[in-house]
């Protein structure tokens, strides 16, 4: 296709998502535009879904396989097996570069980055794929996805050019859907970081204890207050500061992928938590061990004091999610006041039990717990 029929498909894409009704049409009307303008044979758009750690699939759009509806009501993947979208976002975007689309293949991956999507793609009979990402307002919102069948012509770099020329008008599209849905998003989500905030942290804990008293679900809190945030503002001003916050964020969300159906979530402030419901506590604590290595890593910050509370320890009877706000939020205290590179997990720990204890039930404002320590 030559610049003029690229120009002429990026007009027809633009009007399509225009004169689509609803929020759903304008998604498919996004991949079908985009695979046309790519000459591909399937097409897909994707959310990073910031508080489950997950690409989470809208729309399959065109040749689809088995298993591949149009619209999947429950098809996503952890952001740890495909974490191109974070690291662009807290490694490139941040340092003054913009998204950039990239091409795979079936025979292998993108250079430097396992082969994850040629294995799906030699999976499904399709022989090349381009990857776009989708941003909006400055922020990783998704990835566009256009794929040719085995046999075709394979993509290249000019055909990454123009998807992430594709990709920007698909965010512009999807923006006004976006504003659309602004208010309810805000109820529940840290508008930073993208996060889940503490509003949909008490009504997840709040359903998971009650998965607990009723089928005995493990469920685990982990609480982490980030190092160096008031350094970075004080020092490199409150813009660096909020960069820290949400390279964090981007962190916690990729680790919070690997515990299925985890909730990641900023309390306020520097403190972020993780709910998880169902997997054990040792694996808990070993993705929370995964989660201080990797905030270790961080360009600007200092690291993170991490807090585990979960069912599965001998922790006693949990009745309210206080309890077990507590439990998390007395070993996070001591893994900051012992500048810990490891998490403190409450359970496995009897001087943060009688921390914990020693607070007063009715004392509900977690500061206020804390300066008793």
């Amino acid at each position: 296709m030559g610049v003029d029929g690229r120009l002429r498909a990026v007009v027809s894409l633009a009007q399509a998502m225009a004169a689509a009704c609803a929020p759903r049409d304008s998604v498919r009307a996004a991949a079908r535009g985009a695979r046309v303008a790519m000459d591909g044979s399937f097409a897909a758009i994707s959310a990073w879904e910031r508080e489950r750690g997950s690409l989470r699939v809208l729309v399959n759009e065109g040749e689809r396989r088995a298993g591949e509806e149009e619209f999947p009501e429950d098809e996503s993947y952890p952001v740890h097996d495909f974490p191109e979208i974070t690291e662009f976002l807290h490694e490139r975007w941040a340092g003054g570069g913009g998204p950039h689309a990239w091409v795979e293949s079936a025979g292998g991956g993108r250079p430097g980055r396992p082969g994850r999507r040629g294995e799906a793609l030699r999976r499904r009979g399709r022989g090349t794929c381009v990857v776009a990402p989708i941003v909006l307002s400055g922020r990783a919102w998704g990835e566009l996805y256009v794929a040719r069948d085995e046999g075709l012509p394979d993509f290249d770099d000019d055909d990454a050019e123009f998807a992430t020329v594709l990709a920007a008008v698909v965010a512009a599209g999807l923006a006004q859907n976006e504003r659309l849905e602004e208010a309810r998003r805000l109820a529940f989500t840290d508008p930073l970081t993208g996060l889940a905030n503490r509003r949909a942290v008490d009504m997840r804990l709040d359903e998971a204890l009650e998965e607990h008293r009723r089928a005995g679900a493990v469920v685990s809190l982990v609480v982490c207050d980030l190092n160096g945030l008031k350094r970075v503002n004080d020092t490199l001003g409150h813009a660096m500061g909020d960069r820290l916050l949400e390279r964090f964020g981007s962190v916690l969300s990729l680790c919070g992928a690997m515990l299925p159906g985890a909730l990641v979530a900023r309390l306020g402030g520097d403190e972020f938590c993780l709910v998880s419901v169902g997997p054990p506590a040792g694996e808990v604590v070993r993705v929370t061990e995964e989660l201080c290595l990797r905030a270790a890593e961080l360009e600007l910050g200092e690291g993170v004091a991490c807090g585990v509370a979960s069912t599965g320890d001998p922790i006693g009877l949990v009745k309210s999610s206080r309890r077990l706000f507590r439990l998390a939020d007395a070993a996070q205290y001591k893994a900051k006041a012992a500048r810990s590179p490891k998490p403190v997990v409450a359970g496995r720990d009897t001087a943060v039990m009688r921390l914990a204890d020693a607070a007063q039930e009715g004392v509900g404002e977690r500061r206020r717990f804390r300066g008793r320590a």
